[in-house]
């Protein structure tokens, strides 16, 4: 997706503060946070929406949940967080590829 923000950002087309990347995932911190800790989780492959996820992403997605606690722990939230996927318009997404928000370190 030649617009998309997220997947320019994968590509290094804009600059991020990143938290961890690997061949299928990208984490990075949330340019307006809500809370002291909030970076997100993508995947590199553009899916606009949960909406729009098949089985053949029903590994990715379960990676991405599961990178949810390790990565909050490295990056100073050992005791929990919040996490939140909006999805579609009516449910507050802004940015139309996958995302999963980790939060934490405050309150809202």
């Amino acid at each position: 997706m030649t617009d998309c923000v997220f997947c320019k950002i994968i590509a290094g087309q804009i600059p991020s503060k990143k938290v961890y990347e690997d061949e299928d995932t990208f984490a990075f911190y949330d340019i307006r946070p809500h809370m002291k800790v909030h970076f997100m989780i993508i995947p590199k492959k553009h899916i606009s929406s949960l909406m729009d996820c098949q089985s053949e992403d029903q590994q990715l997605l379960g990676k991405m949940m599961l990178m949810t606690s390790k990565l909050a722990k490295q990056e100073g939230l050992p005791d929990g967080y919040k996490t939140l996927v909006n999805t579609g318009l009516a449910g507050g997404q802004e940015v139309f590829h996958l995302h999963v928000h980790v939060m934490g370190g405050g309150s809202l």
